[in-house]
């Protein structure tokens, strides 16, 4: 737990032969809840039975399994082997560099902006709500604030469409992000 709490980046390892596990799935949510940039390992790659289909069906179980940090690389490497651990550590790295990573107001706007016009968020009770501008706030993870003015009526759904548009348009990949709607 510690360990979680001085990261900025984190590996979490997973047996290939096991899969994920509950222990597995409680340290994603940690990881996720102190905002730690992540990499999906899966160790023991080589001792796997493969085919063409056999990543992609590992990947989808995991991110099925482990819906807290969907948004995390995931590499297949051996240990034994030393397969894919420079790439391991690269990513690492990378995922790093996205956490620290700062995007202009003016940008956000623009894109995101264009996103809401595209899908503005559901009338609640006959109330329009009307998104104004959004910033990036000084955290060391990635927060960012949408100022509108009916924050109070913006539902969970909506919340994940906005962090999808934000991963769909920057370089966020492993690193969770936090959105909040304010009063405008």
């Amino acid at each position: 737990l510690r360990s979680i709490d001085r990261a900025d980046a984190a590996l979490l390892l997973l047996d290939a032969e096991e899969g994920p596990t509950d222990q597995d799935i409680r340290i994603a949510r940690l990881i996720k809840d102190k905002g730690v940039a992540s990499v999906i390992l899966v160790n023991k790659w080589d001792l796997v039975e493969k085919d063409e289909r056999t990543a992609g069906t590992f990947a989808l179980r995991i991110q099925d399994e482990m819906k807290n940090i969907s948004y995390s690389p995931i590499i297949f490497i051996s240990a034994k082997s030393k397969q894919r651990v420079h790439k391991a550590l690269e990513t690492a790295i990378e995922v790093f560099e996205n956490r620290k990573q700062r995007i202009k107001t003016s940008q956000l706007n623009e894109i995101l902006l264009e996103a809401v016009e595209a899908y503005p968020p559901p009338s609640v009770k006959g109330k329009f709500i009307k998104i104004k501008y959004v910033t990036q706030l000084p955290s060391p993870t990635p927060a960012f604030a949408l100022f509108a003015n009916l924050p109070q009526y913006i539902k969970e759904p909506y919340r994940r469409y906005i962090e999808n548009q934000i991963r769909g348009h920057f370089r966020f990949t492993g690193v969770p992000i936090q959105v909040f709607f304010r009063q405008k």
